[in-house]
């Protein structure tokens, strides 16, 4: 398989600019393509009818220069931010760095993602929240609700995130920093109402008995309205076990573009290289902290600690495992989150190959609901899903092994001491 990717490469390098050769960034439409149509014993389900399946790629490949600075290549494969699908728990990404920018902004003495915190109930089924089982203090805090977040998306700790910024805030930061296709309205797996979700949690950090910062009940009087028209989904819903014969209807639910997904990675990742505006307002501890978690495997984690058949090795990481339980090779390392539901299944990571010098970015989602019937828990996920995922992660993976650069990057940035926590 390397031999013919690595011809097709040559190939498309008589007809296109090389990638170093060009701006900070270039975008071009076939590349993706012609690397799934040349694996049709992978793709052909998908080729057939991507349209079916709802496939999203973005793949962006990574030069560096002589100093180290990145450029990137973007390649797309029906990328359209005018397409909606349910992003699920990727969107638990930019709480987690809103809700350290937060912090940071707030810059009030003794208050850090450590500190102690609780959560009040001040509306109709808000749940309060006094300790937390999973942390080695028994304790919660925001440093505690990031880990089990990044490790094994823990929904009720997106929830918790999702409160402490408030549905305004989320929204508003994140246009504020240009990305601009996306409305996220929704906790996660609580069955709250739209009225509800406007409500969020007051919270006090708190050390010993001091109090270091309150904040009250928050509402958002603010419409952030659905400008997409796909928004209604197959033929039928399940609804309190009763099917409904109709389509189901999404605009209610939270909304990411694959750019934007991507983009926000990508000011995570690279924030010297985007516009300063994209940037979140990050300490270095910030950054090497959600830079250790993202990539780390639940059984590496000293706390919390996690059930290591539950939460295998390669779980929440789909690009080249999908859902196989193999062990990771120790040079590689995929710093992403992922997300399932409703049939929706998106990856969003950088994969960084230590011994091979090997980087790049890939988002991509696809939909594997074959009946059309949603919220039934009937998907293709280990059937379709994942393998497709996998095997996506691994062409692009191999390309990219063969593929020429004038520089090898330093990559000493992303290599992390998992025993410290």
């Amino acid at each position: 398989m390397f031999n013919r990717l690595l011809s097709i490469f040559f190939l498309l390098l008589l007809h296109m600019p090389l990638a170093f050769a060009q701006p900070t960034e270039t975008n071009t439409n076939n590349l993706v393509e012609v690397l799934l149509r040349s694996n049709p014993e992978l793709f052909s389900r998908i080729l057939k009818d991507p349209a079916k399946y709802e496939v999203q790629i973005l793949y962006t490949q990574i030069d560096r220069n002589k100093k180290n600075k990145p450029a990137f290549t973007q390649h797309r494969y029906r990328v359209d931010a005018t397409q909606y699908f349910y992003p699920a728990s990727t969107v638990k990404l930019s709480a987690v760095l809103l809700a350290l920018e937060k912090i940071n902004t707030l810059n009030i003495n003794g208050l850090t993602k450590e500190t102690t915190l609780r959560i009040d109930s001040a509306y109709n089924r808000q749940v309060a929240v006094t300790v937390d089982s999973t942390s080695l203090s028994g304790l919660p805090s925001i440093a505690h609700y990031i880990k089990k977040i990044l490790l094994v998306s823990d929904n009720d700790a997106y929830n918790r995130l999702f409160e402490f910024m408030g549905q305004g805030q989320i929204n508003e930061n994140l246009y504020k920093k240009g990305f601009n296709d996306l409305r996220l309205l929704k906790r996660l797996q609580v069955g709250s109402t739209a009225e509800e979700d406007r409500y969020t949690n007051p919270f006090t950090f708190y050390a010993g008995d001091k109090i270091i910062y309150e904040q009250p009940l928050v509402f958002n009087p603010k419409e952030f309205p659905n400008k997409l028209t796909t928004i209604v989904k197959g033929k039928g819903y399940l609804q309190q076990e009763k099917l409904v014969n109709k389509p189901m209807d999404f605009s209610a639910m939270n909304y990411i573009s694959i750019e934007n997904l991507q983009g926000i990675l990508r000011s995570l990742l690279f924030p010297e290289a985007v516009p300063a505006r994209k940037r979140f307002e990050l300490k270095q501890e910030d950054y090497q902290f959600v830079y250790k978690y993202m990539s780390m495997f639940p059984q590496e984690s000293q706390g919390p600690v996690y059930d290591s058949v539950q939460y295998y090795k390669s779980y929440g990481k789909f690009f080249l495992y999908g859902n196989t339980k193999t062990d990771f090779p120790p040079h590689i390392r995929i710093f992403n989150k992922a997300g399932w539901a409703y049939g929706f299944l998106t990856d969003n990571a950088y994969v960084a190959d230590f011994k091979n010098n090997v980087e790049f970015l890939l988002t991509a989602t696809i939909l594997v609901n074959e009946d059309g019937i949603f919220n039934d828990d009937q998907y293709e996920y280990e059937t379709v899903g994942k393998p497709f995922l996998a095997a996506l992660g691994k062409v692009i993976y191999e390309y990219e092994l063969g593929r020429k650069k004038n520089f090898q990057p330093n990559l000493s940035k992303f290599r992390i001491d998992y025993t410290k926590q």
